[in-house]
C-alpha cells in the first residue's frame, strides 16, 4: 500500500481495516468488537464483515476450531449494528433478544496462522415499526470465510426507549438490586474450561442440574454494567451444561437453537437443567435440551447439537 501525501495534508492510507463503533454493538471494550464494516445492498439486505482472533481470553478455540459462540456473538452484534446504523434506532435504546440460532461447519472454522476474516450476508425480515420507529426485526445470516460457508444463523429482537424500559424494569435497574452472592464453580475440566473464572455453573445435589453462576466481574460476559443476566452468558451456560451432560468436555458444539422467554435476574437463583434427547437418524450428533428457570418460571430453552465423537 502506498502512502499519499498532498500539500499541507496528513498521510492517508486508503482501505485500512478498523472495527465498527463499539457503541453500535453495545460493547464498552473495543477489544470485544468483532465486526469491521458493513454495507447496504437494499432496504432489507446488507453485507457485514468481521474478524475472529486466533486467540481470545474467553472464546477459546475448540478442537482446533474457532469457538461456535464467537459466531453467535457476531450474529448478536449484527442486530444492534444494523438497528442503529441503518434503521435509525437511537443509541441508548434497549434491546431484548427473543431467540438466536447458529450452526457451524467445522471444515471452515479451523484456527489458521492468521485471524479469520469473515464476509456475512444479512437478510432482514418481519420488520416492525411504530410511528415510523423500529421496534423489532428478525434477520438471517450466512457467514462465509474465503467464499465457503462457515456458519449460518438467525436472531430476533425488539427494542424500546429508555423511558419505556425504565417502566418495564422498575425496581430492577442497575444498582437497585444486589446480585446473588457468587457461588463456587463446578470443576472446570468437566465443562470444557481451564479457568474457574470462566465457569458459569455451580454444582447441585441433582444429576445434570446446576445453579447459574453469574460473575458480574467477568470482563467479557459483563463487558459493562447491566440489570439482568446477558444472553451470551446463558448460551455459555447451555454449552457447559451440554458438555457435562454428554461427558465430553472437549466436544465441539455444532448448533445452538435458543429461545429467551423473559429476563434472567441477577438477584435470584437460576436452575439450569440438561436433558439428553433421543438420537434421531437425521441428527449430526448428540442433542441436549438445556432449560433455565427462576422461581419456577421458564427463562430460556436451548437445544445443542454436539459433534459426533467418531468424526
Amino acid at each position: 500500500m502506498t502512502a499519499h501525501k498532498g500539500a499541507g495534508s496528513l498521510l492517508r492510507y486508503p482501505g485500512l481495516t478498523t472495527t465498527v463503533p463499539k457503541e453500535f454493538v453495545h460493547r464498552a471494550s473495543v477489544a470485544e468488537v468483532v465486526l469491521t464494516d458493513w454495507a447496504r445492498q437494499d432496504d432489507l439486505h446488507f453485507t457485514v464483515s468481521a474478524q475472529w482472533p486466533r486467540g481470545h481470553s474467553f472464546f477459546a478455540h475448540v478442537d482446533g476450531c474457532h469457538d461456535p459462540l464467537i459466531a453467535a456473538e457476531s450474529i448478536r452484534q449484527i442486530g444492534s449494528l444494523l438497528a442503529h446504523a441503518e434503521f435509525g434506532v437511537p443509541l441508548g435504546h434497549h434491546f431484548l433478544m427473543w431467540d438466536l440460532s447458529v450452526a457451524v461447519h467445522p471444515a471452515h472454522m479451523s484456527v489458521d496462522w492468521a485471524p479469520a476474516s469473515l464476509d456475512m450476508e444479512v437478510t432482514c425480515r418481519d420488520v416492525k415499526r411504530r410511528g415510523g420507529a423500529l421496534t423489532g426485526l428478525r434477520y438471517d445470516v450466512v457467514i462465509r470465510r474465503d467464499g465457503e460457508c462457515a456458519a449460518t444463523g438467525s436472531a430476533a429482537f425488539t427494542c424500546t426507549s429508555p423511558k419505556v424500559y425504565g417502566r418495564l424494569r422498575a425496581g430492577r435497574l442497575t444498582g437497585e438490586r444486589t446480585p446473588l452472592a457468587l457461588t463456587a464453580p463446578t470443576a472446570p475440566q468437566t465443562v470444557g474450561r481451564v479457568s474457574p473464572t470462566d465457569v458459569v455453573l455451580s454444582a447441585t445435589a441433582e444429576q445434570d442440574v446446576w445453579q447459574l453462576r453469574a460473575d458480574t466481574r467477568h470482563p467479557v460476559l459483563f463487558d459493562h454494567p447491566v440489570d439482568h443476566v446477558p444472553g451470551m452468558l446463558l448460551l455459555e451456560a447451555t454449552r457447559q451444561a451440554a458438555l457435562a451432560a454428554v461427558d465430553r468436555p472437549h466436544a465441539l458444539p455444532l448448533a445452538f437453537t435458543s429461545e429467551f422467554v423473559r429476563y434472567a435476574e441477577l438477584d435470584a437463583p437460576c436452575r439450569i437443567e440438561a436433558l439428553r434427547l433421543p438420537r434421531t437418524s437425521t441428527a449430526l450428533g448428540d442433542q441436549v435440551l438445556v432449560t433455565g428457570r427462576q422461581e419456577d418460571e421458564l427463562v430460556f430453552t436451548s437445544t445443542v447439537t454436539m459433534s459426533d465423537p467418531t468424526t
